[in-house]
């Protein structure tokens, strides 16, 4: 987090959060009734039911995430009255400080798992090594103007674009044409 952003307590930012013990569908619901923005990325997953047929149920895609926008301030007094919210952390000069996610970069991570396609991948940090990918912009189609990387995803035939927010999650697309896909410079 930039010292900029410190000081400046009025930018709404986009914090990266945990709530301990899958609780990320309950620190939701109580921050909407504080009318703070947030975002759980959701998926569709089938599940037995108890009559043994299945059936689609759309769930967290990874528990305990939570996208917190507001101001830090905000944030700071809302966490106070929910002890199981904690920030996501990160190393930066000797210190841990907030993960805070751009908003452009946000809004291409919600656009897209808005959409709970079933082929999109979801990845741990540790799980995948963008270093050797190039960076690209979608153009066409429900993907239109989402920026990533270019990678072959490990266990994956095809090359993805992948949507990456640094030490927390990333989201593999489904498999796009080349003739669809701009090299950003």
């Amino acid at each position: 987090m930039s010292e900029q952003l410190e000081i400046q307590e009025d930018v709404m930012l986009w914090f990266a959060m945990r709530a301990t013990y899958s609780r990320e569908l309950t620190v939701k619901a109580l921050l909407d009734a504080e009318n703070i923005e947030s975002y759980v990325p959701m998926h569709y997953r089938l599940k037995n039911a108890r009559n043994g047929r299945k059936i689609r149920v759309l769930e967290p895609v990874m528990h305990n995430l939570v996208f917190v926008h507001c101001t830090k301030p905000r944030i700071q007094a809302f966490k106070s009255k929910v002890p199981y919210l904690q920030y996501m952390t990160c190393r930066e000069d000797g210190k841990n400080v907030p993960i805070i996610v751009p908003d452009n970069q946000m809004n291409d991570f919600i656009a897209v798992t808005n959409l709970h396609d079933e082929s999109l991948i979801y990845l741990r940090p540790e799980e995948l090594k963008l270093a050797k990918g190039t960076k690209v912009r979608v153009h066409g189609g429900p993907m239109d103007g989402i920026e990533g990387v270019f990678v072959k995803v490990e266990g994956r035939r095809n090359k993805r674009v992948v949507i990456e927010i640094k030490n927390v999650i990333s989201v593999a697309l489904m498999t796009i044409s080349s003739n669809f896909i701009e090299v950003v410079k």
